[in-house]
């Protein structure tokens, strides 16, 4: 699609570590889908938290946008340019304590 957004759902395994060797959190597709520039995913449930010294696996499902043609050219000539110095990450939901 050149102008319209396509959208797929996803089987995926979700991963949070939270150690001493490791803080990172993975999501991997486990119909084997891919993520291209510009793509967007969205990963359903409640947000995943692991306390320290813990790693967390969940199996979760989530909704693949992909970009339209336009803008995946887009992300590449800008990517390509040096403009994405900056990656951004946004998270919706606030820890409560």
């Amino acid at each position: 699609m050149i102008f319209g957004r396509k959208t797929e759902q996803a089987p995926c395994t979700v991963e949070v570590s939270h150690t001493f060797d490791s803080l990172h959190a993975h999501v991997r597709f486990d119909n084997g889908a891919v993520v291209y520039p510009g793509d967007e995913v969205l990963v359903h449930g409640a947000p995943v938290t692991a306390s320290y010294g813990e790693v967390v696996v969940e199996n979760r499902v989530a909704t693949i946008s992909r970009a339209t043609g336009v803008e995946r050219l887009w992300t590449r000539l800008t990517g390509d340019l040096g403009f994405m110095e900056l990656c951004e990450f946004s998270f919706s939901e606030e820890a409560t304590l």
